[in-house]
């Protein structure tokens, strides 16, 4: 008889094998034969994805499969032998109850669970069951559609490091709270969290943060060891008029408020309004403190506005180890607003000073470009203030007008004949 090479393998050779496996799949290894009877029941990750699941069977699911699913989730926790280290359900929950996932949830109380991840795509959310909140050992939170209420008793999770919250259900004094609360905190996801209007964060370890909402403001001032982040601001459906509360007092700065408080920023993305949001207030020509670490910066700016290209050159001039820099032509409308003390005292930034040189800019890409004026003088102040740069790729709107289109030729010759500052610069023009 042929020996069984695969039986043979050491315990965490063949743990690694079934970690590859659909979890179904690997629970089906326990009746190849006793050495592997425990096997699965050892697996440290457990993953039970419904669409996963779905295409398993080939076809669509139907009452009895969403049994099934349910019945091999509890038959999986029930023979486990090993604390279960991640736990991930993914699902529409359209047949699994609430009261399986809180079974669920109680259950993995009694273990040491390290991460947990839990993604429905359902109408109503979830109501967490206040069991979660006893996680003390958790690292990793994710929620997808869930609502967050914890008891009133809870403390924090003293241990977690990772936070995301996607389309979460969770109270301004909640959320800031949780936050508040989790010393360990490094890195924070949030996104259409619509109940999350004032973006304050107390987060002294946090490294990285990725956010996307319609904020009225935002606070960094108690996070001041972030090395990376993606900031996009909205604005509600409709809205036409800036915000009153993003306005800042008289003489103040958005901008200085902000970047006061990213001495360490490495990679920064500004998405959607946000320089928008930056640009309120009094405008300096260089930042009070540089970001001397900054090194690669996305924008999304709109040349229609006349305080975004001041407001994005006075990011440039001071960010002195700037290597790469994305630029999206953004074709939104600027937010209508009241004249005010604040206009005044920004009426002098209007005449733009193209003054900087880029002395470390190596790599620009610069997408969703129309060939306005505003747009071929940023490129041509790019190309001229940058003794380094090696590449600069030049991308036209992904779904173009018939207009832009047919001036794309011209563009074209036009861009190539911008002098540039480095000899060993490459222009790159991507066809629409």
């Amino acid at each position: 008889m042929e020996m069984d090479r695969i039986s043979s393998l050491p315990n965490d050779v063949t743990e690694k094998i079934l970690s590859c496996m659909p979890l179904r799949e690997a629970v089906r290894t326990s009746v190849l034969s006793s050495k592997w009877r425990y096997k699965s029941a050892m697996l440290q990750d457990l993953e039970f994805d419904e669409s996963s699941w779905g295409r398993s069977q080939n076809r669509e699911f139907d009452d009895d499969d969403y049994r099934e699913f349910v019945n091999m989730i509890d038959h999986v926790l029930l023979v486990h032998i090993v604390p279960i280290r991640k736990f991930k359900l993914c699902g529409t929950m359209d047949q699994v109850a609430t009261r399986d996932i809180d079974r669920w949830i109680t259950h993995l109380s009694r273990n040491s669970i390290k991460e947990l991840i839990i993604k429905l795509w359902v109408d109503d959310e979830y109501n967490i069951p206040f069991s979660l909140f006893s996680y003390q050992g958790l690292v990793h939170l994710e929620l997808l559609k869930c609502l967050l209420k914890p008891p009133s008793t809870f403390k924090g999770f003293k241990s977690l490091k990772s936070l995301q919250l996607h389309a979460v259900d969770v109270a301004q004094d909640v959320f800031e709270n949780l936050i508040r609360c989790s010393p360990l905190l490094e890195r924070l996801i949030l996104r259409h969290c619509d109940d999350v209007t004032d973006l304050n964060i107390d987060a002294p370890n946090l490294q990285y943060l990725g956010v996307l909402g319609a904020f009225d403001v935002v606070n960094l001032e108690s996070a001041l060891s972030i090395t990376e982040a993606e900031i996009c601001m909205t604005i509600h459906d409709e809205q036409i008029w800036l915000p009153d509360s993003w306005i800042p007092a008289c003489g103040s700065s958005n901008l200085l408020k902000i970047f006061d408080h990213l001495p360490h920023i490495r990679r920064l993305e500004i998405k959607w309004r946000f320089l928008e949001y930056l640009s309120l207030g009094a405008l300096p020509e260089k930042l009070t403190k540089p970001c001397q670490y900054l090194k690669a910066l996305s924008i999304d700016i709109c040349f229609d506005d006349p305080d975004a290209i001041p407001t994005a050159l006075c990011l440039l001039r001071s960010s002195p180890a700037l290597q790469e820099l994305e630029i999206v032509m953004n074709q939104r409308k600027k937010l209508a607003r009241i004249h005010s003390i604040v206009e005044e005292v920004k009426s002098s930034c209007l005449d733009v000073s193209y003054n900087c040189t880029l002395s470390q800019l190596r790599l620009v890409k610069i997408t969703e470009i129309s060939g306005v004026k505003a747009e071929l003088d940023f490129i041509r102040f790019l190309l001229l203030s940058s003794p380094l740069l090696e590449r600069m790729t030049i991308t036209p709107p992904r779904y173009p007008k018939p207009a832009s289109v047919d001036g794309f030729p011209k563009l074209v010759k036009e861009l190539l004949q911008f002098k540039r500052e480095s000899k060993h610069a490459e222009i790159i023009l991507l066809d629409p």
